[in-house]
Parts: C-alpha cells; sequence; structure tokens
C-alpha cells in the first residue's frame, strides 16, 4: 500500500484561480473511489492504495486540465511506499499523534 501526495498545477490559464480545475480534478477521485482513499487539502491531494493503480489515477487526473483548454500542466508527485509493513493515512497520523 502506497500514500502519494499529489499536486496538479494547470499554466496558462488566464486567471490565477484554479478551484474549477481541482473539482474536476476531485471528480476524477469520486469515480476511482473504491480503488483508491484520497483527501483533498488546500495544497495538494493525498491518495492511498496500491501504487500502480495510484499512477493510473494521477494519469487520469494529469490530463483534465487539458480536456479544460491548458495547454501545460506540471503534476508534483511525492510517493511514500513502505513495505516493511501496511501504512495508511490514518495509521501515519495516529502514530503522531500519540507523541503529542
Amino acid at each position: 500500500m502506497a500514500i502519494v501526495d499529489v499536486s496538479i498545477i494547470p499554466i496558462g490559464t488566464g486567471t490565477p484561480s484554479v478551484s474549477s480545475y481541482v473539482a474536476d480534478i476531485h471528480k476524477v477521485l469520486q469515480r476511482h473511489e473504491g480503488r483508491v482513499k484520497y483527501t483533498l487539502t488546500p495544497m495538494n491531494t493525498i491518495i492511498e492504495g496500491e501504487l500502480p493503480v495510484l499512477l493510473e489515477v494521477i494519469q487520469d487526473m494529469h490530463e483534465v486540465p487539458f480536456t479544460k483548454g491548458a495547454m501545460r500542466v506540471a503534476t508534483n508527485i511525492r510517493i511514500d511506499d513502505r513495505r516493511d509493513k501496511e501504512s495508511t493515512m490514518e495509521k501515519k497520523l495516529a502514530s503522531v499523534r500519540s507523541k503529542l
């Protein structure tokens, strides 16, 4: 199970607002519900699942700004793929909270 931090940045949209892009990208995640878990944050999206599935979902997410007319898209991905034990978003947060 992997956890991925992903930010998709449409470039050259003519406006500094990207909320409509974020909303449409979120719809991609909703279509993949059951295959991945996700959390939308003010700065990025965190998704959890099997790495091959996550990479497929990220590619679908990356394509969204192009379908809305963007000519350039920058996608930042950070992967946490721990294989010595099961790691989930909830377990990572619980571990930190237990130490506070």
